[in-house]
């Protein structure tokens, strides 16, 4: 899938422009629809909005469904230009700050190489909390998630009622919860090469 404004199959059939889902990181989504994409979707950054190019026969529900896999794409490529440590300890700030009212005021934020089976850890007794390297590369809802799941433990040990009324307060929490549940099913699965690009439709 590459985010290219050159790759590009004729002229569109029809256009389609959308506020994006919170969080997605652009103002808008244009979808063009082109007769000549038989079997693939791909979408690229153009200034502040997204477009994503599908086959024009493609359903309404296809669409979305595929807008949404892109746009996750599209925000993994885009946070592998990894946050540092000290970047890493102000996002958890800002993510205290709008979801905690400030509350959960980690000693010290960083990615550490140890942790392969769990995507973040905490020790409240520290006040540190650790996120797994995997998680680099990932969209950026979901690595908010877990440095929101983390937070929320300098708060509440444990995973009561009380943690997760917290965390109902961060939008994302299901489809970030989904989206890591998915994770592990695949590293599960037979590993299946798959062509670089474009992402298959349906049909492919």
């Amino acid at each position: 899938m590459p985010a290219d404004p050159l790759h590009r199959a004729g002229k569109p059939q029809r256009s389609t422009t959308s506020q994006p889902p919170s969080g997605s990181g652009a103002s808008a989504i244009e979808v063009r629809r082109s007769a000549r994409r038989r079997r693939t979707v791909s979408a690229y950054r153009e200034g502040d909005r997204t477009v994503v190019l599908i086959p024009a026969r493609m359903s309404e529900a296809e669409e979305q469904r595929w807008v949404n896999v892109m746009l996750d794409k599209l925000a993994a490529q885009e946070s592998k230009r990894a946050l540092g440590d000290a970047e890493l300890a102000e996002r958890a700030r800002r993510l205290s700050d709008q979801y905690f009212d400030g509350r959960a005021r980690p000693a010290s934020v960083r990615w550490v190489t140890n942790q392969n089976t769990r995507w973040g850890s905490c020790t409240p007794s520290e006040g540190s909390i650790r996120l797994s390297h995997r998680l680099q590369g990932m969209p950026e809802y979901v690595v908010d998630y877990v440095l929101l799941h983390e937070l929320a433990h300098l708060l509440v040990p444990g995973h009561g009622p009380r943690f997760w009324a917290l965390l109902e307060a961060y939008p994302r929490t299901e489809r970030a919860r989904g989206y890591l549940e998915g994770v592990v099913a695949a590293e599960r699965l037979p590993h299946v090469p798959g062509a670089r690009g474009e992402s298959p439709s349906p049909e492919g």
